[in-house]
């Protein structure tokens, strides 16, 4: 029965090693290019020659931490050798002051609405780091004071919740064929009976209970209108609102053609919340920023894709949502890693604001 083998670790490395292997790592990342030993010569102020630094760079290959991409080429970090600089050797930059600036501007803006400065907050992320960002806006937990379906076709209504906060969201979704005005009236009516002072998940459980209890004294049509009226909050319908994308043509520009294909197909499955729960999980850990790379999460492994992502909390301070940037692997670590710290702060900070008015 074969065994993985461990991964590499720094204490592997000895000093010269270990120099090898950051050199190759930074200037990858920041060229894109393959690194041969001749340039890895000329960096060095102590003189070692190329055949020395070629061994090394062969020991880094056998450990697994780089690859050659080509015969004649030089070596590129593996998603090993990216996991191991990250983890152990990278050096963030502080938040230049002009990103800070672009960042704090969403919040000085005289939009009140969450998720419409949720969605400045993304769109500043994704202009200074030049990647995709993705927002997690937090789920709206206020009761509810009232709730109303309205027609808007034969085959769609809305639903419209008004919070007690003031905050109103309104969903489209599909009645039940047959639906008559009354019932339209009678499913309303049987929802504000239990609504008002619950949240959205408290009044869930409670009209499950009702109708089961009810059954007898609720008409068929208006019980099914209320069970998907409801419904397009749980799930997958949930998230539909929850989950803003900006900047897709930054990661597009920075694809090759071979991964062009997967990019899009990375976008469909974001629009799809296709593995979502992958993201949502990691709202519920309080870790700082975290990073996966490449196949670490698989919602991003087709694509080779790096996600950086923080969670952000209110001011009771729980983790209510998360903010992030996605990249290509080759990405400059040392600055979207404190970019995204700092969003995560400013966004808790603005729902602080927005909680003390």
């Amino acid at each position: 029965m074969s065994t993985v083998p461990p991964k590499p670790t720094l204490q592997d490395l000895n000093d010269r090693t270990r120099e090898v292997f950051r050199r190759v790592v930074e200037s990858y990342l920041q060229t894109g290019i393959p690194v041969g030993s001749r340039t890895l010569t000329r960096d060095f102020s102590e003189g070692i020659s190329a055949a020395t630094i070629r061994n090394v760079m062969q020991d880094l290959e056998h450990l697994g931490l780089l690859e050659s991409p080509h015969v004649s080429a030089g070596r590129v970090p593996t998603q090993t050798g990216l996991r191991l600089f990250v983890d152990a050797l990278l050096e963030v930059d502080p938040v230049t002051a002009s990103d800070r600036q672009m960042l704090e501007a969403t919040r000085m803006s005289n939009e009140r609405d969450l998720n419409a400065m949720l969605d400045n907050v993304g769109n500043a992320l994704s202009l200074i780091t030049k990647g995709a960002s993705l927002v997690l806006t937090p789920k709206h937990e206020a009761p509810i004071r009232h709730i109303e379906f309205v027609p808007i076709a034969a085959d769609r209504a809305l639903v419209v919740l008004v919070f007690a906060d003031g905050q109103v969201e309104n969903r489209v979704f599909r009645p039940p064929q047959g639906l008559l005005h009354a019932s339209l009236r009678e499913a309303v009516n049987f929802i504000n009976a239990f609504a008002s002072g619950l949240t959205l998940s408290e009044l869930r459980a409670r009209l499950r209970k009702e109708i089961k209890q009810r059954r007898q004294e609720i008409d068929t049509i208006a019980g099914d209108l209320v069970e998907r009226g409801m419904a397009i909050w749980e799930d997958d319908g949930e998230h539909i609102e929850r989950l803003i994308v900006r900047g897709r043509a930054n990661l597009l520009e920075q694809a090759d053609t071979d991964s062009l294909a997967r990019i899009r197909e990375l976008f469909d499955d974001l629009e799809r919340k296709r593995d979502i729960a992958e993201v949502l999980d990691l709202t519920e850990r309080g870790e700082g920023v975290r990073i996966f790379i490449g196949a670490e999460n698989k919602l991003f492994s087709l694509t080779g894709s790096t996600l950086v992502v923080s969670p952000y909390m209110n001011a009771d301070s729980k983790i209510i949502g998360a903010v992030g940037v996605i990249g290509p692997t080759r990405l400059n670590y040392g600055r979207i890693v404190p970019i995204v710290d700092y969003t995560a702060q400013l966004v808790g900070r603005m729902l602080t604001d927005i909680g003390s008015e």
